[in-house]
């Protein structure tokens, strides 16, 4: 288990799952790992704003903290797949209505910020 879960076991278990989910890019990963298994090349583009040192981290850590399984096949050129565990399956709920709500929140913004709170510009 990674030194920042085991810190966070000894807070709360909402700081465990931002320890485990709350890297740069992860929730993007499992939201499309959720669709199915997919090749790094495959994240890569689903994810442009992302560079690969970073991606290869994020999913590296996922895959240690049990969320991910990750297969490398002995073959040239190199081929490996990224897929989620059941533990990573687990996520779908949280995923899908962190999705909604961020998809509400942007049209939200889309419509002039929705309304303000009195006393503020």
């Amino acid at each position: 288990m990674r030194l920042p879960v085991q810190r966070a076991i000894e807070v709360c278990p909402v700081e465990v799952a931002v320890s485990v989910l709350g890297g740069t890019w992860k929730l993007t990963l499992v939201k499309h790992l959720l669709g199915g298994t997919r090749r790094f090349g495959e994240l890569c583009r689903l994810v442009p704003l992302a560079n690969t040192r970073t991606l290869t981290r994020q999913l590296r850590e996922l895959e240690e903290d049990g969320i991910l399984v990750r297969t490398v096949y002995p073959q040239v050129p190199p081929k490996v797949e990224y897929a989620l565990s059941p533990l990573g399956e687990s996520l779908a709920p949280l995923v899908d209505g962190m999705d909604a709500w961020g998809a509400a929140f942007a049209s939200r913004l889309g419509d002039g910020g929705g309304t303000r709170r009195a006393g503020r510009t």
